[in-house]
């Protein structure tokens, strides 16, 4: 039970990085979209995408390292 444990520590911290990221991301998003104008906003919004398409790539690499040290022989 505890190798497994340790198999799966690498992939709940990548997915805890993913949910730090979207949530920077969102943050930034409202803010650029509510209180920010001008360049400021473009800005923020554009750091805002990118943050979640790295959430998105971060948790897709997470699931797919976990799905698959199943399959990994021991």
């Amino acid at each position: 039970m505890a190798a497994e444990d340790r198999n799966r520590t690498p992939a709940r911290r990548w997915l805890l990085w993913s949910g730090i990221l979207a949530l920077a991301g969102l943050v930034l998003l409202v803010v650029g979209l509510t209180v920010a104008d001008g360049v400021a906003a473009w800005i923020e919004v554009t750091l805002a995408i990118v943050l979640l398409l790295a959430s998105y790539g971060v948790q897709y690499l997470a699931r797919r390292e976990s799905l698959y040290a199943d399959d990994q022989p021991r």
